[in-house]
């Protein structure tokens, strides 16, 4: 393709200039001559709307919602999990069996004297024979009679989180006084959340870093998509001799504020669907499956973690698309060298 010189020397120059950002392809008429004062310019290298433009913010806004939801889900689930071993590690259970020729009440309460005199234990109390029917009606009906059946006698420990009591020792202490009492401090329980909740979190950071790279993908095509369509004009700026950061700059600026729009769309709808959650489950409250929910995420509470997570993710999403267009336009010009 041959340019008049003037052309070229304005191009040069534009170039060379503190203001060469914000260059425009249509900033200099044929002639090289300078635009008329009501001159408006047709248009930047890489249009600021187009159907691809606005198909890829859909993309961009789906892909955030999916990485948002996921952060989310992960921050409540190790929140819930955090509250379980918390309130599971801040009590311990005694049980004391009814043996044959057994004083149960006696056993009791012998045990309890024993519990409190070990250091790091708050309080201890057992189980009143109608909290015990209680437990025992949902399986066994109403009205158990409890001197019918072996039912163990339950002490309710509570321990210092700071400076819980030696289990060994209180147990070995336990076996000597009161064989038939047995010390339950949940830690196969602890065990069990602390490999729920973790593998839980790793299939929530696996799904994130799908979701990114398909993000990162789908920018990367749109790129080379939208370079393609502007070929002409990049084909122009690269044989006037403009810097391949200064085109790709362009390129980045725009899809930076595609990619923040998108994932502030989507970080939005990812908060508007916890709420959605949340109101929902509030509607069940006092109702069995209302309860269980609630036993099992706490209400459903997003905490700053999530949000925090959330608005990372979303300025996450924009970084990555516009890292993603930038390496995709040096790609494609080394077409031209």
């Amino acid at each position: 393709m041959v340019l008049p010189a003037d052309l070229k020397d304005g191009f040069r120059d534009a170039r060379d200039a503190e203001d060469a950002d914000d260059l425009r392809i249509d900033d200099l008429d044929e002639d090289g001559s300078e635009p008329d004062e009501d001159f408006e310019p047709a248009g930047a290298i890489v249009p600021a709307s187009s159907i691809a433009g606005r198909a890829l913010f859909f993309v961009l806004a789906i892909m955030s919602f999916l990485a948002c939801i996921t952060v989310g889900a992960v921050a409540v689930i190790a929140s819930a999990s955090a509250d379980w071993r918390s309130d599971i590690s801040a009590e311990i259970t005694v049980q004391v069996r009814p043996l044959e020729g057994l004083d149960v009440t006696a056993a009791v309460t012998e045990a309890l004297d024993i519990i409190r005199s070990m250091p790091g234990v708050t309080g201890a109390g057992a189980l009143s024979d109608q909290e015990l029917r209680d437990l025992l009606e949902p399986w066994l009906g109403a009205g158990v009679d409890l001197d019918e059946l072996p039912v163990p006698r339950l002490i309710v420990v509570e321990v210092d989180r700071s400076a819980p009591p030696d289990i060994g020792e209180l147990r070995r202490r336990l076996s000597q006084s009161v064989p038939s009492a047995s010390l339950d401090d949940h830690e196969l329980w602890q065990g069990r959340l602390a490999v729920m909740a973790n593998t839980l979190t790793i299939s929530g950071s696996a799904i994130l870093v799908l979701v990114l790279v398909a993000t990162v993908l789908s920018v990367i095509f749109a790129t080379r998509g939208a370079m393609a369509s502007n070929r002409d004009i990049v084909e122009v700026l690269h044989l006037v001799g403009a810097k391949e950061s200064f085109i790709a700059r362009e390129f980045e600026r725009h899809f930076l504020r595609l990619g923040f729009r998108g994932g502030l769309a989507g970080g939005l709808a990812a908060l508007a669907s916890f709420a959605a959650i949340r109101w929902s489950s509030s509607q069940f409250s006092a109702t069995p499956a209302g309860d269980q929910f609630d036993a099992l995420f706490g209400g459903l509470s997003i905490g700053w973690t999530a949000f925090a997570g959330i608005g990372l993710t979303v300025l996450l999403v924009a970084a990555l698309t516009a890292m993603s267009s930038r390496l995709a336009v040096f790609r494609f010009l080394k077409v031209f060298d």
